[in-house]
């Protein structure tokens, strides 16, 4: 997130910020801390200056709280319509399990959702943005092997820890709270891919959020990684069935997931099937299985 607030500064917050706040006499100084974080980049331009620089506290979270609401809402409209036009079986909403209105609902929830995800989520981007992550600049630094390895050791870290929180969610004592809304979604399109309770969305984000602050991953990696989990999530959730792929067995993609949202207790992973098998619920998908079964029987 602190690549994403520099470039929004340098091409356009540092103007706004400069109207709405311009500079009275002295403007506040920028901390140390952020002067070596912002040395990583290379200036673009002459920025206009504010009485609030880059690195005053209240100017960075409403900066963040503001790209952060942009951000989600275009991922999820961008990569959910598209996953919803080109991908999802648009015959699936004639199930008899799809509600009436559904779509509607699942935007209409994820919209009412993503305010609060935000404002839980701000911690861990200020976090960052001030220098205490362990996101780096230089490849250098720890090699090309461990590069290319921290792509396969961050998707299992926070698929065993999503696997976890996933499961907890499904403990009586929370599900009805905060993850029974996300089941209201039996045949779930694209858009459901976000229609979480606030909460329940936030805690099966932490994992990604927290691997930066235990390991350390470049930090244009780490970009390319956050996006790919949203669309990860959107793409599971498109009812697809299709099954006896070569990777069946390993990855856990939307035959897997769509299991989960009929049957509740079966394949909580995000992207392997292992945490599942060792957990013990682990549910193979099959073609006997397909809800598409149920709409051929009911047309």
């Amino acid at each position: 997130m602190d690549i994403v607030l520099y470039l929004a500064d340098e091409y356009v917050l540092d103007n706004v910020w400069a109207h709405l706040v311009p500079p009275h006499g002295s403007v506040m100084p920028s901390s140390s801390r952020f002067q070596q974080l912002s040395s990583n980049f290379t200036t673009i331009a002459s920025s206009p200056q504010s009485a609030w620089p880059r690195d005053y506290f209240f100017r960075q979270i409403l900066s963040l709280s503001v790209i952060t609401l942009i951000g989600i809402h275009l991922l999820y409209f961008v990569f959910a319509g598209l996953s919803y036009k080109f991908i999802f079986n648009h015959d699936m909403m004639r199930h008899p399990r799809f509600l009436q209105n559904q779509i509607k609902l699942e935007i209409q929830t994820s919209l009412k959702a993503f305010p609060m995800m935000t404002l839980l989520t701000l911690p861990w981007f200020q976090a960052e943005v001030m220098g205490y992550s362990r996101l780096y600049d230089n490849v250098d630094q720890y090699g090309w092997t461990y590069l290319v390895l921290s792509v396969p050791f961050f998707l299992l870290f926070t698929d065993y820890a999503i696997y976890w929180v996933h499961r907890i969610l499904h403990h009586p004592s929370i599900y009805k709270t905060f993850h029974k809304p996300h089941h209201k979604w039996i045949i779930p399109t694209p858009f459901a891919s976000h229609a979480f309770h606030p909460v329940d969305g936030y805690l099966q984000s932490v994992p990604y959020h927290l691997f930066i602050f235990l390991f350390p991953l470049h930090r244009y990696l780490y970009l390319g990684l956050f996006v790919f989990v949203n669309f990860w999530s959107i793409l599971i959730h498109d009812s697809d069935m299709i099954t006896g792929h070569p990777l069946e067995s390993v990855i856990n993609g939307p035959a897997h997931h769509t299991l989960h949202h009929l049957y509740f207790t079966v394949n909580y992973g995000q992207y392997f099937t292992w945490a599942d098998r060792v957990g013990g619920s682990y549910r193979q998908p099959e073609s006997s299985l397909d809800p598409l079964l149920e709409v051929k029987k009911a047309s």
